[in-house]
């Protein structure tokens, strides 16, 4: 018997399949749009999760990116997601929730992390691709989840209160707008600033005092160019709470290697030691070893 989610995808990817007028990414929206309207409807049980629908619409739009390739159309894989979904829903101490992801794309490491939280969690969603943000929308809708859009580039002025955490899988590379680059702290004395150093500085000035950023980052961000911009900034406006390297195994190449690091902003109410956590996530395909991970992870947050 087929699960929920298979049977999102199989509504979705069956109307794309069938619908010539346009592009698979255009249709997986078309076909969310007629489930929320009733006009067509998935066969579910009579129980569906959150995590069961954006599992669903992510397997389609997986294979809509796969048929329309754009360098800028990557979705976070699951694995990370879920392990910065566990991390955030530890971190977080508030009855109610304000996220912002200034990076969102189709809004899957957001929702991953939002239907980890669980209840009384709401979102601010920041992205350029108007595509990626109908795909998003139309997810957050079906999921119910009380996110607000903003299209347009995240590192322009955000009419965006501040929130209690950041999640962002940033996107690395330089930053061509040096006009509007010279508004930040980690500009470049010369060439290009790095638009991943910039998103961290847009999205710390989005967070409360004591709010925590979970940014998935290059594994060399500390060693690459520009890193003592980032050294300087970091030491001044941020503390430093974990960095946690990512399994060799999830990629192809030790170029795109990828680690998570959580920051946290500063506070009056921030006391004692300030020592960082520095770990590596092991093989996830041993249930074992990731228990006893997580295990530890939790035991840190509680100290």
């Amino acid at each position: 018997m087929a699960t929920n989610t298979e049977n999102i995808f199989t509504f979705i990817d069956t109307f794309a399949a069938t619908n010539n007028e346009g592009l698979y990414l255009e249709s997986v929206i078309d076909a969310c749009n007629r489930w929320l309207s009733g006009e067509q409807l998935p066969q579910l049980t009579a129980t569906v999760s959150k995590e069961e629908i954006r599992r669903g619409i992510q397997l389609a739009v997986l294979k809509g990116m796969k048929q329309q390739v754009q360098s800028h159309h990557q979705m976070t894989p699951d694995a990370i997601g879920m392990l910065i979904g566990h991390f955030a829903a530890k971190l977080v101490q508030e009855e109610s929730v304000t996220l912002l992801d200034p990076a969102a794309g189709t809004g899957n490491l957001l929702f991953t992390v939002m239907n980890s939280i669980g209840d009384n969690v709401s979102a601010f969603s920041v992205e350029i691709d108007e595509l990626l943000v109908r795909l998003s929308a139309v997810s957050a809708d079906l999921m119910e989840q009380p996110v607000h859009f903003f299209v347009q580039d995240a590192l322009r002025p955000l009419m965006i209160d501040p929130v209690d955490m950041v999640v962002c899988d940033l996107p690395v590379g330089y930053y061509p707008d040096d006009e509007n680059a010279v508004n930040f702290e980690m500009m470049a004395e010369e060439g290009h600033a790095f638009s991943h150093h910039l998103f961290i500085e847009q999205s710390m000035n989005h967070l409360k005092d004591g709010g925590y950023g979970i940014y998935l980052v290059p594994a060399t961000l500390f060693e690459s160019d520009q890193s003592d911009i980032l050294h300087k900034y970091l030491k001044k406006n941020a503390v430093i709470r974990a960095v946690i390297q990512l399994p060799d195994s999830l990629f192809k190449n030790a170029v795109h290697e990828k680690s998570i690091m959580i920051v946290q902003k500063p506070s009056e109410q921030i006391v004692g030691k300030r020592d960082v956590l520095l770990t590596k996530v092991p093989n996830l395909s041993s249930k074992q070893a990731m228990s006893a991970f997580l295990q530890r992870f939790d035991e840190w947050v509680e100290e």
